[in-house]
């Protein structure tokens, strides 16, 4: 089995930055792409920021310009450095991986933008 455990959430005021990290253990035999998603209250979940094989990443429309995923295939630990943060940007961030094409969530972490 694969294993996410996410750490970094946490109370920002608007315009602050947070950096959320991630790291997979079990059998990582092929990780296929790793990143974050989050779901806001009364929302549905929603791709955030992916690192993709090869070196590609995709990122939310409402997240361009502020949020960067960086990912370590050395030690599969992924990062979602936030900045400019927004209270819209207030959600529960799930780290997110395929392993051997199969989908992996963590627990979840609470980021909170609010003055």
């Amino acid at each position: 089995q694969v294993r996410l455990v996410e750490s970094g959430g946490g109370l920002v005021q608007p315009g602050e930055s947070l950096r959320l990290s991630c790291a997979a253990s079990g059998r990582l035999f092929r990780v296929n792409s790793m990143g974050w998603y989050r779901q806001a209250p009364g929302k549905e979940r929603e791709m955030a920021a992916l690192s993709i094989s090869g070196g590609i990443t995709n990122y939310a429309d409402s997240v361009k310009g502020r949020f960067t995923v960086t990912r370590y295939s050395t030690n599969n630990t992924v990062i979602l450095q936030m900045n400019d943060l927004k209270p819209e940007d207030t959600a529960v961030y799930y780290c997110y991986a395929t392993v051997n094409y199969s989908r992996y969530w963590g627990q979840g972490t609470q980021v909170t933008v609010s003055s």
